[in-house]
């Protein structure tokens, strides 16, 4: 590979394979990392399918490249519209 770059294998197990559904999302941080909480909402409650913990760096390359692929997805597809936030107040419960 050019420059010392290495190939990296990724391990993928079978028990996400098939990923999660998300129709919401719940960002929190603190000085040193991003908290995203992605919920599946179906009134009158609703669950956490995953949360994931990122870095600063790492957040704001996630939101570059989510940024990129939005623009490469209308320039085929045309404008993805804004969905309605959800009515009503959330909270965790145990």
């Amino acid at each position: 590979m050019p420059n010392g770059q290495q190939d990296i294998k990724v391990y993928f197990p079978n028990e996400i394979k098939g990923g999660v559904y998300a129709n919401n999302m719940v960002v929190a941080h603190t000085k040193e990392e991003f908290v995203m909480d992605f919920i599946m909402l179906a009134p009158p409650e609703g669950a956490v399918t995953a949360r994931i913990v990122v870095s600063p760096g790492h957040v704001k390359r996630i939101f570059n490249a989510l940024a990129e692929n939005i623009s490469r997805y209308e320039a085929s597809f045309g404008t993805i519209e804004v969905a309605e936030e959800p009515k009503g107040t959330m909270g965790y419960m145990n």
